[in-house]
């Protein structure tokens, strides 16, 4: 199933991808009012496991199955997004998880995954432009798969990691290059507003299967930047949650950043970096994903 948000006034409303077009499951939901529970939030979906997610697919067959089906379908075309996890309670992020990633920027190989953090002010939607901060003159792309906690996880093995997973969905790791190296500590290159737009859907984990053997990549102004598998992943996504959960409890809803392969700017020679400038397209498509794209514009 495809989840995602979109605005309605000043709220971010939960839709569920059909063949028809977009349910408002708000709007269903007050129509229709169904028999059944139905989660009317993101978060609700996530928190509510697998009943939550058979009661959507009840209403979606409820309302598919209706003559007048229409009015409670929207076109993608009409809506503004929003992320597709719009409050995330951790926002973690592995660096360097890609070994050509690693080796294009003449980076050691990590021993372990190397683990920091964004903030809630860092998302945003698909189709959203984002303002190229004034403070920064080398903003990056970074096509990244995210993983989506579902179940609370606490010392769980690498077995068990993907049981605790709702889903999965694209982001843009925007990283302004020359504030990231500004010290140690990268935040401040991660962290500026709107860095992580994530989206356009929060896709379950059933439809997504084996999350290490996923296409993934980057266009600006329609040029192919990045183009890789998730397969290319130092740690892979079991080994991730089990290594964090070994330090930190996860909860529903918390989303993790799994790194981002070879292509970026970065990676380039230092007299040929041509960063993200005012006007530039970009584009993140991960296999059963979809695409995820945002405009950059000056501040």
């Amino acid at each position: 199933m495809k989840l995602l948000t979109f605005k309605n006034k000043d709220t971010f409303t939960l839709g569920v991808q059909t063949e028809f077009g977009v349910l408002d499951v708000v709007q269903a939901v007050k129509q229709l009012s169904p028999a059944f529970t139905v989660p009317t939030t993101v978060h609700e979906a996530i928190n509510g496991g697998a009943s939550a997610t058979d009661a959507l697919l009840n209403l979606v067959n409820l309302v598919l199955e209706r003559d007048d089906r229409a009015s409670l379908l929207l076109s993608e075309e009409t809506m503004i997004y929003g992320p597709c996890v719009t409050h995330p309670n951790k926002i973690i992020c592995v660096g360097l998880n890609y070994r050509k990633h690693a080796e294009e920027t003449n980076a050691p190989i990590p021993q372990y995954p190397i683990l920091f953090n964004k903030f809630n002010n860092t998302l945003t939607g698909h189709g959203h432009d984002i303002a190229l901060p004034r403070v920064t003159k080398e903003v990056d792309y970074e096509a990244e798969l995210v993983i989506v906690i579902g179940k609370q996880a606490k010392y769980i093995s690498k077995e068990q990691a993907l049981e605790h997973v709702y889903g999965y969905c694209c982001v843009n790791d925007l990283s302004a290059r020359d504030l990231q190296m500004r010290t140690q500590q990268w935040l401040l290159g991660k962290s500026c507003d709107d860095f992580s737009p994530l989206g356009p859907y929060l896709v379950t984990a059933d439809e997504v299967g084996n999350p290490n053997d996923l296409k993934i990549s980057t266009t600006v102004n329609g040029k192919v930047r990045q183009n890789s598998n998730t397969a290319d992943m130092i740690f892979h996504c079991d080994e991730i949650v089990s290594y964090i959960s070994q330090h930190m409890t996860l909860y529903p809803g918390d989303i993790i950043l799994t790194g981002t392969p070879e292509g970026v700017v970065l990676g380039d020679p230092v007299d040929k970096r041509v960063y993200l400038k005012d006007g530039d397209v970009v584009t993140i498509s991960i296999e059963k994903l979809g695409s995820l794209t945002n405009r950059m514009v000056n501040e």
